[in-house]
């Protein structure tokens, strides 16, 4: 009896060692970030933001000298002008300055809209075939390694860079 009792405790204690350990094999992991950057259209989404943020750039520096050159302007002729003739240039000036920020915050909106559009067929384009290799390989759960303390299991990277042809 005392035998057929060590029997069925080694018994459950091998079926319960061997299920965590299929348990651990159907995790991996894989840094989505790294893939991304990885991937041929990330790098031509980043290009064509930056050349969107050069154009930007490039008017607003316009914007600004032109509005340096105004205060100038009217710093020096200052004097020589009325009160009133005065007080419509500080408006002016006052307002080039407001279009001037208006600018910058709906290039700003702007950007942020065009780096979302671009950006978002991307990354679900990787999700897919992150989700396709996993299950491939009989994962059930693929989790993101940039966010992990410790990522000692299958890393999905190769694999899924192989699916994606990159």
């Amino acid at each position: 009896m005392k035998k057929m009792k060590s029997l069925f405790v080694a018994i459950l204690l091998f079926i319960g060692a061997t299920s965590f350990v299929n348990a651990q094999s159907k995790v991996a992991h894989i840094d989505t970030q790294a893939l991304a950057e990885a991937m041929p259209e990330m790098k031509a989404a980043q290009s064509q933001l930056e050349n969107l943020q050069k154009t930007y750039d490039t008017e607003i520096k316009t914007l600004v000298k032109e509005f340096e050159t105004k205060i100038a302007q009217y710093e020096v002729e200052a004097e020589s002008k009325t009160a009133e003739v005065n007080s419509k240039r500080a408006e002016e000036v006052q307002g080039m300055q407001a279009n001037i920020n208006a600018y910058r915050q709906g290039a700003l909106e702007d950007l942020q809209k065009k780096q979302e559009a671009l950006i978002a067929p991307i990354l679900e384009k990787a999700r897919t075939a992150i989700q396709k290799v996993g299950r491939t390989q009989g994962y059930e759960y693929v989790m993101d390694s940039s966010s992990l303390l410790l990522a000692e299991g299958k890393d999905l990277l190769v694999d899924v860079k192989k699916e994606l042809g990159i």
